[in-house]
This record gives C-alpha cells, structure tokens and sequence, in this order.
C-alpha cells in the first residue's frame, strides 16, 4: 500500500505542471490582460488603484518604486505616455519573456508564495481564507444532506425494484437532474425570497445584519434560515446522482450468491440487506464522499454564489478572471488543483478502510 501510495503522490507532480502549463500558454492568447485593462482605466478617467507588485503570478515581482503621476497624464489621441506603459509593465512583472514568468511563479508557488492580487491590497492566501467559509458552507452542507436524503431512498429504491414507487421516484429524479441548477436557484427566489409570490426566506448574504446582537440560539437560527435556500439549490444535481447510484449499488449486491446463502441459512430480507449487503454496496457510495463533496464545493458555487449574492470562492474566481487578475487566477488553479489530486488519493484510501479486501499494491500506477 505504501508503494501505491508514493506512486500517485508522484504522479500529482506532472499531473500539477501540466494544468499550470496548459492554462499558463492559453491566458497569452487572451487578450486584455492586466496592463491592458488598466491602461484602458486611465484613458477612461476611471479610479482603479493598482497595488503595487505584490504578486507573483506571471512573473511579476514586488515592486516599490511607484508610477510617477507626470507619466500617468492622459494626452488625448497620442495616449499614454510610453514611459509609463513600460513601468506598468514592469511592476506587473510583463517585462519578461513567458518562460521565465512562469518558471518564477511555479517556484514561488513551490512555497506557497501566492503573491498579492493585481487590483486588491491583500495577499491571495488571505483572500482565499476570507471567501473560503461560504464556499465550505455549501459544499459541506449539499453533500451531507445529500447523502442523508440519497441513501435511504436509493435503498428503499432497490428494494422495491420495478414498482410503481421505483418508476415514480426515477421520474422525479431524472427531471430534478435535468432541471439546470440556476434555474432552480431562480424559482426558489421568486416563489420564496421575496419575488413575485412569498418573502419566506432573505435574498442574499450568510447573516442578517443584526447578527453580532442575536443570543447563541439566534446566530443558529439566522445562520440555517439564510443558508436554506442556496444549499437546497446547490444539492439538487447531487441528490439525484447520489439516489441512482446507491440504488444501482444495492440491486448488483443483491443478486450476488452470498446474498441466495445467506437466505437460504434462514436470515431474513431485513437481515440479508443491513448485515451483509448494506456494508458492500455502501463501498463505493462512502469513498466517494471526498470526490462529490469536491465536486458540489467547485462545480455549482459560481452559479449558486452569484445569484444568492454569497461572497465565496466561485465569485472570487470569476471576479479574477474578468479582470484579469492572474495572481488570484494561478494561485487558485494551483492550491484547488493541487486539493482535487490529493482528494482523488484520500478517495482511494478510503476504499481501503472501508473495505480491507481491496488492494492496491498490485496496481502499477
């Protein structure tokens, strides 16, 4: 088992390069960058300060000599002046050729050097921990509730296989799957955050205002009524995966021989399936937990932030990307990439754990 284990730690090495490499040569082709933008940003009249070269994205290196303000006048139809782009381009670090900027970022990223954000006076591990909570909040809580909801139904499912209750249930299940999270995350807040119909639940945020003021139980009650909607719309895509494949799993272990053995001795049905067959087609469902809790964390908290107007890391991710802040950019591909490989390890783990039987160490890779 440790052989195995060394091998995918190793693997995560090229596995790491790869993605920062691939997506390190696309962002050249994107137009727009950072220089760009804020180049457009002065010749627009618009406020936007720049935090001086703190990052370590791309190349760029701390800088403490600021912009002079006699190069940053505008000058009409000649533009800015040339003095003044090439200072940006230096303090953003875009003074050097590609290779060298990405061999300095991916050594920086070695030690976990993010740098700073482009546009935000703050380092990129800080504001990874500030917008980190929200995003938790919903990843833990849809795939908790998801299991809690998923397994006794898939159950319930599978021993009921080909019944009026089975064909029914899959039919609301294939269209809760079908039904595109946004959308649904929509219809909750018209029906019931204060659109066309009820003002049951509130529209945005993880804490009422008056919350610091709110008794223990109070924060309790403010935080689950704020977080209701957004997780039961974060959950509905994963409920419905989860269901066919815990039903899936039970109907394959039930027609297993040791299923007829134990039958046979005289056990009865309740028996056979929560003493023998519940622990082995639980296998698969509880390894992977670590797998659908990293799915539901980064695949619906863009959507599902955006429209709830949660501050997490979906938002910051897509803020980032449109306005081209690199730093915040790579430092996130690079520490969340990093997390999905080693999850997809722990996963492999848990297997183990769950069940002693299987054994890795005959894998070669």
């Amino acid at each position: 088992m440790l052989d195995y284990i060394i091998r995918r730690i190793l693997l995560i090495i090229p596995t790491l390069l790869g993605i920062m490499i691939l997506n390190f040569i696309l962002v050249q082709f994107i137009p727009g960058g950072p220089v760009e933008q804020m180049i457009y940003q002065f010749e627009n009249g618009s406020n936007l300060e720049l935090v001086g070269g703190g990052g370590t994205d791309a190349g760029q290196q701390k800088s403490s000599a600021p912009l002079s303000s006699d190069n940053t006048k505008y000058r009409g139809a000649q533009g800015l002046p040339e003095e003044f782009i090439e200072d940006l381009e230096k303090q953003f670090g875009f003074d050097k050729p590609p290779i060298e900027r990405f061999l300095i970022m991916i050594k920086s990223y070695l030690i976990f050097d993010f740098g700073e954000s482009y546009f935000r006076s703050i380092s990129v591990i800080d504001l990874v921990l500030e917008k980190m909570p929200v995003s938790i909040t919903l990843g833990l809580w849809s795939t908790l509730i998801a299991y809690l909801i998923s397994i006794p139904l898939g159950i319930k499912k599978a021993v009921n296989d080909g019944s009026s209750f089975d064909t029914i249930s899959s039919s609301v299940i294939i269209i809760c799957y079908s039904l595109p999270g946004f959308l649904f995350a929509i219809i909750l807040l018209v029906f019931f955050a204060g659109g066309s119909y009820y003002q049951i639940f509130p529209m945005r945020g993880l804490t009422s205002d008056n919350w610091s003021e709110l008794s223990i139980f109070g924060k309790i009650f403010d935080y689950l009524w704020h977080i209701f909607l957004p997780v039961l719309a974060s959950t509905i895509g994963s409920f419905a995966t989860l269901t066919l494949l815990t039903k899936n799993s039970f109907v394959d272990e039930v027609k297993k021989q040791y299923v007829v053995t134990a039958k046979a001795k005289g056990l009865s049905d309740n028996k056979v399936l929560y003493r023998h067959v519940f622990r082995n087609a639980m296998l698969i469902i509880i390894a992977g937990f670590p797998g659908l809790f990293i799915g539901v964390f980064f695949g619906g908290s863009l959507i599902i932030e955006t429209i709830f107007s949660l501050d997490g890391l979906g938002r910051l991710g897509f803020e980032a990307a449109l306005t081209r802040d690199y730093p915040v950019m790579f430092g996130t591909l690079y520490f969340f990439g990093l997390l999905g490989l080693i999850i997809s390890l722990i996963s492999d783990l848990v297997y183990v754990l769950v069940d002693p039987r299987i054994d890795f160490e005959s894998r070669k890779t």
